[in-house]
Parts: structure tokens; C-alpha cells; sequence
């Protein structure tokens, strides 16, 4: 397997921020037929440049872009022409009550990537973050629909799709809540923005009932910023993805996140969380939290 590259186990994480770039490059060019891809913000010109090659050996290329991304306006224009101009097929998504913020891309039939990372330089480099790679058909397919769907004009309901994925705002704060309740051990979060009412209701009856209950928010992990997300329930299931247990993210937007069953990986989570606890809890002082890319103040 090339470095980056994406093998046969049906799902596989990507942590380290060396590969992060060097993996979705490496997503993009195995597509033959068709690449889909949903862009919240994009600065990284070897993805840029990875979209035009991918139009150039004949690939169908469909993005979809928010139109709602704070302080991207003109940017996010100016990046929809460029892709227009070398071929891609660009749709902005017509919702303007929300902002598209699910993170999620699809080469050919498979494999599927959905991760909480903008493809920025920042993301590439100096932030914790997390890209879930997936052979799952059911996954495939479900994303497959889920751009079909919002590439439209969203007049029809959501289609049916694997329990894998998790889709906000229409089912996450349901599911994120169930998921969550069912914990019998241990839950383990981080998430800069846990800010919910319900769910922080619901990790304090947890906790009330016996359940051991570890969150990680600002400040750095590991020499990162925390960014992406992750939940992490007793040692089998973990969630993935773009969304974030606030108020804004769970009622409010676009978001995909993936539910991780796999052993290894769900063992890899767990090892990265517990590495990173421990060097908060040795941590004397926490400097001032960076801006984030996903402020979630509205425009």
C-alpha cells in the first residue's frame, strides 16, 4: 500500500497530521468516475490542484459548497469560479437557514472518507483532528444519497440510509443521545463546544448512575489545537465527524458524523484520548485558546 494510502479493512483512521494531506491526495486520485466531496473551507492548494487533475483524466467532479462560513464570503466565491473553471461541477447548498458543515468525500464506489477536518493548511498542520476512511458499502451509499440529496433543492425528505451515519440535524441529537445513554462503563468526549443543555444533562445522570465521564475541550492536545471531535463509548463504539454537541451544530446545520464498531480502531481512539488526558492533567497552564475555523457565531 502506498503511504496515505487507503487498504482493504473496512474502516481505517488517520490521526497524525504528517498524513493527513498525503492521505486525502491519495483518495482523490484513486477515483476513475466520479469524486464527491462537501467543502466548508478550503485553502490547500495541493487539493485544489488534486480537483483539476481529477477533471483533467475524466473524472466526474461534483463539489458542494456552503455559502455560510465566517469571515469566507468572498473567499468561498472566489474558490466556487476556480473550481468552475477548470471543469468541476460546483453546486452551493440552497438551504440558507443553515450552513453546510458535514465533512464527508466519496471516490468512485468506495472507499468513503468523513472527518471533522477543513481541507485547510491549518487543519493539514496544527490542529487534532479525525479522518475515518470506509469501505462499508452501506456507508458509500448512504453518503452517495445524502449529496444527491442536498445537491438538490431539499424538497424532499432524507433518504433512508445505513445507522452508520449520523445526519444533523434531522437525526443527531436523537441518536447522539441514545448512543450516548447506552454507555454502561465509560464515556469519553472531546469537544471543544460541549455546550448542549440536553446532552450535558444526559453525561451528569451518566455519571450519577456509576458511568465514568472524561471530556477534553480547549486548549492543546499533544502540541494541536483541539478541533476535531469524537465520542468514545465504554470500549466498542465510537462517533466520528463534523458536528458538535452545541445547540448550533446539532439543531441548526448540515452534519455527518460515522459510527465506528471496528475493534482496531475504536482500541486506536482510545489510546490517542488516554494520551492526550494525561497530558492535560500534567499540564501546570494552558495557553490562550486559538481562533477556530468553525466559530459557530452566526452571520
Amino acid at each position: 500500500m502506498e503511504p496515505g494510502g487507503i487498504d482493504q479493512r473496512t474502516d481505517r483512521l488517520v490521526l497524525a497530521p504528517a498524513t493527513r494531506r498525503e492521505s486525502i491526495v491519495h483518495l482523490m486520485r484513486s477515483a476513475r468516475r466520479r469524486l464527491l466531496l462537501s467543502i466548508f473551507r478550503c485553502d490547500d492548494f495541493a487539493i485544489v490542484d488534486e480537483l483539476a487533475e481529477a477533471v483533467k483524466r475524466g473524472a466526474d467532479v461534483r463539489v458542494l459548497m456552503t455559502q455560510r462560513a465566517r469571515g469566507w464570503k468572498t473567499k468561498l466565491k472566489d474558490l466556487a469560479a476556480l473550481l468552475r473553471s477548470f471543469g468541476a461541477d460546483v453546486r452551493l447548498y440552497e438551504n440558507q437557514l443553515m450552513k453546510y458543515h458535514a465533512k464527508y468525500i466519496v471516490a468512485d464506489d468506495g472507499p468513503a472518507l468523513v472527518t471533522s477536518l477543513n481541507l485547510t493548511r491549518k487543519c493539514f498542520e496544527s490542529t487534532s483532528d479525525f479522518m475515518l476512511f470506509s469501505h462499508d458499502p452501506g456507508v458509500v451509499a448512504g453518503l452517495e444519497a445524502l449529496f444527491q440529496h442536498d445537491s438538490g433543492s431539499n424538497a424532499v425528505a432524507l433518504p433512508d440510509m445505513t445507522d452508520r451515519l449520523i445526519i444533523g440535524p434531522e437525526h443527531c441529537r436523537r441518536r447522539l443521545t441514545e448512543i450516548i445513554s447506552s454507555a454502561r462503563m465509560r464515556i469519553r468526549i472531546m469537544d471543544h463546544r460541549l455546550t448542549d443543555p440536553q446532552i450535558m444533562a444526559v453525561l451528569a445522570r451518566k455519571q450519577a448512575e456509576g458511568v465514568s465521564v472524561e471530556v477534553l475541550g480547549k486548549g492543546p492536545l499533544g502540541g494541536l489545537w483541539s478541533h476535531g471531535r469524537i465520542v468514545l463509548i465504554d470500549d466498542q463504539t465510537a462517533i466520528i465527524g463534523s458536528m458538535h454537541l452545541s445547540a448550533v451544530s446539532l439543531d441548526s446545520r448540515r452534519e455527518v458524523a460515522i459510527v465506528v464498531e471496528e475493534p482496531s480502531v475504536t482500541a486506536e481512539l482510545q489510546d490517542y484520548f488516554q494520551s492526550r488526558l494525561v497530558q492535560v492533567v500534567a499540564s501546570e497552564a494552558l495557553p490562550a485558546y486559538a481562533e477556530d475555523e468553525d466559530d459557530e457565531d452566526e452571520e
